[in-house]
């Protein structure tokens, strides 16, 4: 099975800045639509953002636009989220999720990703 690792979350001020990793474990990442997704206490879990296969193709929630970046390394097997000019309402655990398909150029969040990580918690306050 397809395991996946979030690292990188904490507690940050408003304003601040995080970097949010996933990696993957057994499986190679270069193939995988990859996905970011959070869910706030008493929220239902949302679309952040996501990145296609080879990292050309992308989209954003209209909330992160401007402030949160997604972007891959295959040769580390690893996505990133830069998490810039943070705001209490970003405060959720984030979780990446990934699906195969390594011809699509684009990317959808409202698709069903097969694999789940365990998810990080992202803390915004002053």
């Amino acid at each position: 099975q397809l395991q996946l690792v979030e690292s990188g979350g904490g507690l940050v001020q408003p304003g601040g800045s995080l970097r949010l990793f996933c990696t993957a474990s057994g499986f190679s990442l270069d193939r995988y639509i990859i996905g970011w997704f959070r869910q706030a206490p008493g929220k239902e879990r949302e679309g952040v953002l996501c990145i296609s296969s080879n990292g050309y193709g992308t989209e954003y929630a209209d909330s992160v636009k401007g402030r949160f970046t997604i972007s891959r390394d295959n040769a580390k097997n690893m996505v990133s989220l830069q998490m810039n000019n943070l705001k209490p309402e970003d405060t959720a655990v984030y979780y990446c999720a990934a699906d195969y398909d390594p011809y699509l150029p684009t990317c959808k969040m409202r698709r069903t990703y097969a694999s789940w990580g365990q998810g990080t918690q992202v803390t915004v306050s002053s």
